[in-house]
């Protein structure tokens, strides 16, 4: 897949709040969630952050509810969690094949 100079899939989804994610740790298996908060401001340089105790970009929301902090190259985008094209009205329910009322 072709990556951007950030190291990014180029034509696929990107890391935002709201998308699920695979959290790789170093000790364990890999843990799945959302993404909740973006702390990029805190992260950039002059932004907050403490040498001694670094502020991670990302916070996600497992799904065994807990809450974990993590850098951008320690997520995954979960590729089961999008769709190619979204529903365009999405309140509508699926039909099913057959009779409906009104036909």
């Amino acid at each position: 897949m072709a990556r951007d100079s950030g190291n990014r899939p180029v034509g696929g989804p990107e890391l935002t709040v709201g998308v699920r994610v695979l959290v790789r740790r170093s000790s364990g298996a890999d843990l799945t969630g959302e993404v909740v908060e973006d702390y990029a401001a805190v992260t950039d340089p002059g932004g907050g952050g403490h040498e001694w105790a670094p502020v991670h970009r990302w916070a996600v929301a497992l799904d065994d509810g807990r809450l974990v902090f993590a850098d951008t190259e320690d997520l995954t985008i979960d590729p089961g969690s999008y769709r190619s094209a979204p529903n365009p009205n999405p309140d509508s329910a699926a039909r099913t094949p057959g009779r409906h009322r009104g036909e």
